[in-house]
């Protein structure tokens, strides 16, 4: 039922036409707001709705399939939300491959992930303190990394090259510390994690055999296990800093959990199947990587904030990807933007920005949802978030009209 409410919602005002009680002057203002130079009209798109109405209140090729940069991660967002639910923790667990004879574990240990993009050091040490918990002391066989929940494809179709480390760390449902290994990025992120839990087992008096990297066997079990935060603290980490890596490795982990395999392809497709379902308007929407760096993503405002509708209308959605966007003039990627009044603290947005994209998609208050995208070769940034800010300061000022 609910979900046909959302449709129902959405396709209103999807096929709402411009509002006639909009303030005389606010699609004039938001126009001219949207005239800068360097920045080509035909590449770019906005649209903003009246969240009381959810009539249109202005509209420039909304229509209009561009790179959205890291206004992607919106589309991963409210997905992964509504998917995976607001009470998913990602887990990483110890299997046993043998058994325990006193104080020693005869065969393997298999430290094995799930994606947990914020696995650290400090997990892993709690893993082995679980281990010592049960008494072990010495484990005659290997360490084993072990990263098949997800592929082992460390970059995604569409990056540059050079994205590689510089824009994410490599892609693994095993990786500690961001994999970083000894102030090191790790070419095998499975292996540093297993070297790295050895060192850890020591510390805690546990002698173990050489890491390694390897599938778990049948019959392997569980002896220790540690979780994520909460799903929503995971995102708001993820958007207010505009994470690459975590966007990437949460859409792996919906095509792992509800995909039929964890890659970005079968991640995607849960990603479009999800807006198709909360009646997103799909055409001319291309869904590759969760991070926004690929070439091959596509986005529309109007797709943009149709899933920022979608949510606000969702009781167990709306606060989770409220808080998870970045506040203007106060945290995040707004920080240093819109930092003077109305917009401060009234604009929530997820910023995108790379040479040939820049973007700003969310909420004015809770008055209005926006999305601004502009496309480039390049794009000016300087004169892109200049358009996008006076857009969203027009609509911060009409939203403290009564």
């Amino acid at each position: 039922m609910r979900r046909r409410l959302l449709v129902a919602v959405v396709a209103c005002f999807l096929a709402a036409p411009v509002a006639q009680a909009a303030a005389p002057t606010l699609p004039l203002r938001l126009d001219r707001a949207l005239t800068v130079p360097h920045v080509a009209a035909q590449a770019s798109a906005a649209i903003a709705i009246d969240l009381e109405t959810f009539e249109v209140v202005y509209e420039r090729n909304a229509d209009l399939s561009l790179l959205p940069a890291s206004n992607e991660k919106l589309a991963v967002t409210f997905a992964a939300l509504r998917e995976l639910g607001p009470s998913y923790r990602f887990r990483t667990e110890v299997l046993g491959v043998g058994y325990q004879e006193g104080e020693v574990w005869n065969g393997d240990l298999v430290l094995k992930g799930y994606g947990d993009p914020t696995l650290s050091s400090l997990q892993l040490t709690r893993l082995a303190a679980q281990l010592r918990e049960q008494g072990i002391r010495r484990v005659t066989g290997r360490v084993i990394g072990d990263e098949t929940w997800f592929d082992a494809r460390r970059m995604v179709a569409g990056w540059l090259p050079w994205f590689y480390v510089n824009e994410s760390p490599p892609l693994s449902a095993l990786a500690i510390d961001r994999d970083r290994y000894h102030g090191l990025v790790g070419k095998v992120p499975p292996l540093s994690a297993a070297a790295r839990f050895q060192e850890l087992l020591h510390a805690r008096g546990i002698v173990a055999g050489e890491p390694a990297t390897g599938r778990a066997p049948p019959g392997s079990f569980g002896l220790a296990v540690v979780y994520s935060d909460p799903l929503p603290d995971v995102l708001a980490t993820m958007d207010i800093a505009s994470d690459n890596y975590t966007a990437e490795l949460v859409l792996k982990t919906l095509g792992a959990e509800l995909g039929g395999a964890g890659t970005s392809a079968a991640g995607a497709a849960v990603v479009v199947r999800c807006l198709h379902e909360a009646g997103v308007p799909l055409a001319g929407v291309r869904v590759v990587d969760g991070s926004g760096l690929s070439r091959a993503d596509r986005l529309t405002a109007r797709a943009l904030t149709a899933i920022l509708v979608a949510a606000f209308t969702d009781p167990d959605l709306r606060e989770p990807l409220w808080e998870a966007l970045p506040i203007a003039g106060v945290n995040g990627t707004l920080e240093d933007r819109l930092r003077l009044r109305p917009a401060r603290g009234a604009v929530r947005a997820k910023t995108g920005t790379t040479n040939v994209a820049s973007a700003l998609s969310g909420y004015v208050r809770d008055r209005y949802a926006f999305a601004v995208l502009q496309n480039g070769h390049p794009v000016s940034t300087y004169w892109a978030r200049t358009a996008q800010d006076r857009f969203a300061q027009a609509l911060a000022a009409e939203a403290l009209v009564p």
